[in-house]
């Protein structure tokens, strides 16, 4: 077993608890790898299990059966220690039963966003999607603002509609971007994408930029950008969480900016809000709504961005999940 596979199987013999913690201090590409592993580990048998703690730990454990990984507790651990839409990007990635793993695409993931976009923005659009659907959503996204406008509005179309590709394709565009970076790639690349991918880059970008974008995609496929905006978590969105997700929410929330953000909600929304914290504090949201001076639309787009900004770090951290708000 590789020094991976080992950190895979101590994970699942921890169980999804311990595991769930340990996770969470490595990076991004760090859980990627492991991820991979725990997805598609055999069993082990008891010898291998007292192989791996012993080379890991001291505790005494033994194992009465054999344990093996699977996609479901994946999934169940990177829930619990990222956030359910980070666990969904990643086992995105990773994909159960596929043993090519997100490390074929490391160079590339390693690599800073405009030299990203150097290396591909002369590739066909379906390249140029297949190649940010292995990066985080922030890295995707300054890519995806670095390419030209007509060129964006292409890759975020093949992103949100990226299916299953036959390996000896997905082996040539490998070859290529492998000879651009003058190293080879020795193992194919896995196929990753879809609408989730789209509305997870378009989500943390500038809101004009995002919005150009799916404005001028909806001229041609308006049922796709229906379903990308679908995935999307956006202030209104705020109104589908639950009154103890919005209560951590909001707690992080300064009430000047609250009272900014607010200004141009519907009552719905303001309602939602106002009555997930005291009612003190509310009157105090209240007083200074009527008291603004006049507020600019970048401002109050300001102010609800930095809102949905801690709801993300929320859901990131494990603290909330956006599960019924369109997640």
């Amino acid at each position: 077993m590789t020094q991976i596979q080992k950190l895979a199987a101590l994970l699942i013999l921890l169980g999804e608890d311990s595991a769930s913690i340990m996770l969470k201090s490595f990076d991004d590409n760090e859980r990627e790898l492991i991820s991979a592993e725990m997805a598609n580990l055999p069993l082990m048998n008891l010898d291998q299990q007292t192989a791996v703690l012993k080379e890991f730990t001291e505790m005494a454990l033994q194992a009465n059966a054999a344990l093996g990984g699977s996609a479901e507790y994946t999934r169940a651990v990177l829930e619990k220690s990222v956030g359910l839409f980070k666990a969904s990007e990643i086992m995105g990635r990773v994909g159960a039963g596929n043993r090519t793993s997100v490390a074929t695409m490391q160079q590339i993931i390693d690599m800073e966003p405009l030299a990203i976009v150097n290396l591909i923005k002369e590739e066909q659009p379906q390249t140029i999607a297949l190649v940010i659907s292995y990066l985080t959503a922030q890295k995707g996204s300054e890519v995806l603002l670095n390419l030209s406008e007509h060129l964006g509005e292409q890759v975020v179309e093949r992103l949100a509609t990226l299916s299953s590709t036959p390996i000896e394709v997905v082996e040539t565009v490998g070859e290529v971007l492998s000879k651009k970076i003058g190293a080879k790639m020795s193992r194919a690349l896995n196929q990753t994408g879809g609408v989730k991918s789209a509305a997870a880059v378009l989500n943390v970008m500038a809101k004009a930029a995002r919005q150009n974008i799916l404005n001028k995609l909806d001229e041609r496929t308006p049922e796709l950008v229906r379903s990308i905006r679908m995935k999307m978590f956006t202030f209104d969105d705020l109104v589908t969480l639950d009154n103890k997700s919005l209560q951590k929410i909001l707690r992080e929330v300064d009430p000047s900016s609250l009272a900014i953000a607010l200004s141009a909600a519907n009552e719905n929304l303001r309602g939602s809000l106002l009555g997930s914290i005291s009612k003190r504090a509310a009157d105090t949201v209240i007083d200074e709504i009527s008291n603004l001076g006049r507020v600019t639309l970048r401002e109050i787009e300001q102010a609800q961005d930095s809102i949905i900004d801690i709801v993300r770090k929320l859901e990131a951290e494990g603290e909330i999940s956006l599960d019924s708000g369109g997640s």
